[in-house]
C-alpha cells in the first residue's frame, strides 16, 4: 500500500512552524487597547503572551478561548488530526479550564491530496475531542497549497482558579508533565519517514489529568510547552512573573531517541530560533550547546510546565527572585 507522506507537503512541521517568538511579539505589540463596551471582564489577554484568552462573565464563570493549527507533523493523517486536536485543547488545560466546544480549522490542497485524507485528519481530531468530552461543531476550511489543521476551542473555568504565566513566586518548584525531544524526533521522521511511536503517544496524550492535579494542588501559575520550547515558554513565565527560573538540566526527561536525533543533526530551524531568542536572557552555566538545543527544542503538543509540585512528574527547576539585567533563565 502506498502511503502519502503528508510531511513532504509542508515547509516545516507542527509547532516548529510558529512565527519566531521575537518577531511575533513585535507584531502584536500595541494591540492591547481600551476594553470594549460589552459584557464580560477580560482576565487574561495579550499582555504576557499566555496560552489562551480568559473572560469573566456572569454567575462566576470564565470563558477560555484559544485557536491552534499547524502543518503536518507526521505522515499519518489520522495521527496528525489527533495530535493537532490534543495540542489545541492543551491551551485550555494550561489555563485550568475545561474544553466545552471546538470548531475545526482546515487548509487543504484539494488538487494535490485526496479529500479522503482530509476526512481522516478530521476523524482523528474528533476522536481526541471525544476523549476530552468536548463537542466538535463544524468549523472552516479553505483551499490552500499547504495542508494545515487545528481547532478553535472554547472552554470554561472558575475565574478564581485560573492558572496563568504571570503568577509565579520565588521558591516555587517547576514541574514538567511530558518529556522533551518531540521536535528532534519529528524532524527525523520528516526527513527519513521513520515512525516514532513514543513521540506520537506523547503528542496525542491529553494534558487534562495534569491540569486537574495542578488545580487540586492549588497551583496558580502554569503554561504549556509547545513551539517555543521549554526555555522559550519558561522565559515568558519568568519574565511575566518578574523572576529568574533555574533549570536542573539533569532532571529534565527526554523521549527515547531524542539525543541520538540531535547527534545526527535533526534540529529544526524553529528550535535554533528559540535558542537565539532566549540567549540574551540566559545564564547557561556549564550546559553544552547540544543541551541548550534540546532544552529549546520546539515541541508539538508538549506537556504542562507547572509552578508547583505535582505527584508523579519530575521537578526540573525552581523560581527565584529576579537576578536583574534581563536574566530570566539559569541552567544548572
Amino acid at each position: 500500500m502506498t502511503i502519502t507522506r503528508l510531511t513532504q507537503y509542508a515547509h516545516g512541521g507542527g509547532c516548529a512552524c510558529k512565527i519566531p517568538p521575537g518577531e511575533l511579539e513585535s507584531v502584536v505589540a500595541g494591540l492591547v487597547g481600551a476594553p470594549p463596551n460589552g459584557p464580560g471582564e477580560l482576565l487574561v489577554g495579550l499582555d504576557d503572551g499566555d496560552d489562551a484568552a480568559v473572560v469573566k462573565i456572569e454567575r462566576g464563570t470564565a470563558i477560555v478561548a484559544t485557536a491552534d493549527f499547524f502543518t503536518p507533523v507526521v505522515d499519518d493523517a489520522y495521527d496528525w488530526g489527533r495530535i493537532a486536536a490534543a495540542n489545541a485543547l492543551s491551551d485550555v488545560y494550561a489555563m485550568g479550564g475545561t474544553p466545552v466546544v471546538a470548531v475545526n480549522l482546515l487548509c487543504w490542497p484539494r488538487e494535490l491530496l485526496p479529500m479522503e485524507l482530509a476526512a481522516e485528519v478530521l476523524r482523528g481530531g474528533l476522536d481526541v475531542a471525544r476523549e476530552a468530552a468536548c463537542h466538535v461543531a463544524g468549523g472552516h476550511s479553505v483551499d490552500d497549497p499547504e495542508p494545515k489543521y487545528g481547532m478553535a476551542v472554547t472552554g470554561v473555568a472558575d475565574p478564581d482558579r485560573i492558572m496563568r504565566n504571570d503568577q509565579g513566586a520565588a521558591g516555587m518548584p517547576l514541574t514538567l508533565t511530558k518529556p522533551l525531544g518531540i521536535g528532534v524526533l519529528n524532524s527525523r521522521h520528516k526527513s527519513t519517514g521513520e515512525v516514532f511511536a513514543q513521540a506520537i503517544a506523547t503528542m496525542t496524550a491529553l494534558n487534562r489529568d495534569a491540569s486537574e492535579a495542578a488545580l487540586k494542588a492549588g497551583v496558580v501559575c502554569a503554561t504549556d510547552v509547545t513551539g517555543f520550547g521549554l526555555l522559550g515558554h519558561l522565559h515568558k513565565l519568568a519574565r511575566a512573573s518578574g523572576l529568574t527560573a533555574r533549570v536542573d538540566a539533569a532532571a529534565v526527561p527526554y523521549l527515547d531517541g531524542a539525543r541520538e536525533a540531535l547527534r545526527d543533526g535533526y534540529v529544526s530551524g524553529g528550535t535554533r530560533r528559540n535558542l537565539d531568542w532566549v540567549r540574551p536572557h540566559l545564564d547557561p552555566g556549564s550546559a553544552t550547546e547540544d543541551e541548550l538545543l534540546l532544552l529549546a527544542d520546539a515541541q508539538t503538543s508538549g506537556g504542562l510546565l507547572i509552578a508547583g509540585e505535582i505527584p508523579g512528574h519530575p521537578i526540573v527547576g525552581e523560581l527565584f527572585p529576579s537576578r536583574g539585567e534581563g536574566i530570566t533563565l539559569e541552567i544548572r
